[in-house]
């Protein structure tokens, strides 16, 4: 288990939350044997609690991926359980958090959408979801400040992968390239050392695999078997398919 879990979410219309005030960071090294052969994507950050408008405990990670009104993340759906669908209240995604540092911001998260398959059983293989944030103060939206990477789907045993994820007990990310193979039919696997607790959602990221090489393309996220793996050296995706075309065209369409 790599993340949070709770009760199952619910899922329907988008509430706004109230501009996240500042604190802890305000809201407005890797680990032995993890080895990044890139520079980790300005995308991926770490989704944290919000109490009083200051920003608590980082839980999960998660990214962004890229869709027409710029706003959209993706991470595992078991991470936001408990989680009201349509008013997440109480949740933020800081991109690039190192060490309390927030380069690229704070965002609110105001929705979550999962596969109705998730929300009626957890089955594994539909451990996915997409989330919206708010825009910035301006009107900006998150996309615009960080980049996106290219949802893939298909994708599966003998890719490359590199995937970047924080850790509960660490301030910054841990992050390793490997081979992906296949689990099961519905479930990727890699393997690489330091992903405990807290890297649920993590992606699993083809480095310039997509647009011509200039951005990332993202094939799955960590969760599904074990909701991502009871062993930190050996890690589970559910495999990217038709279903999680559908859940990625809902949330990008305002559902």
């Amino acid at each position: 288990m790599r993340g949070r879990v709770f009760l199952t979410l619910v899922i329907t219309m988008v509430t706004v939350l109230w501009p996240l005030a500042a604190a802890g960071p305000a809201v407005p090294a890797a680990a032995a044997g993890v080895v990044a052969a890139r520079p980790p994507a300005p995308a991926v950050g770490a989704l944290f609690t919000v109490r009083g408008g200051r920003l608590g405990t980082h839980f999960c990670t998660a990214s962004v991926v890229d869709s027409p009104a710029g706003n959209l993340l993706i991470t595992a759906a078991h991470c936001l359980a408990g989680y009201s669908g349509t008013d997440p209240a109480g949740v933020a995604f800081v991109p690039g958090y190192d060490h309390g540092a927030t380069p690229f911001g704070i965002w609110t998260v105001t929705r979550i959408f999962v596969d109705s398959g998730w929300a009626k059983s957890g089955r594994a293989d539909d451990d996915v979801a997409f989330l919206t944030v708010a825009r910035a103060a301006g009107g900006r939206e998150i996309e615009q400040a960080t980049g996106a990477e290219v949802l893939g789907t298909g994708q599966g045993a003998g890719t490359v992968v590199q995937v970047t994820g924080y850790p509960d007990t660490s301030g910054r990310p841990v992050s390793c390239s490997n081979v992906v193979t296949g689990f099961s039919a519905g479930q990727l696997e890699f393997d690489c050392d330091g992903y405990t607790d807290g890297t649920s959602g993590s992606p699993f990221l083809i480095r310039g695999g997509a647009a011509g090489g200039r951005a990332d393309l993202v094939i799955g996220v960590i969760g599904g078997y074990q909701q991502g793996g009871d062993s930190p050296d050996v890690s589970y995706a559910a495999a990217f398919g038709p279903a999680v075309a559908a859940l990625y065209e809902t949330a990008a369409g305002g559902g």
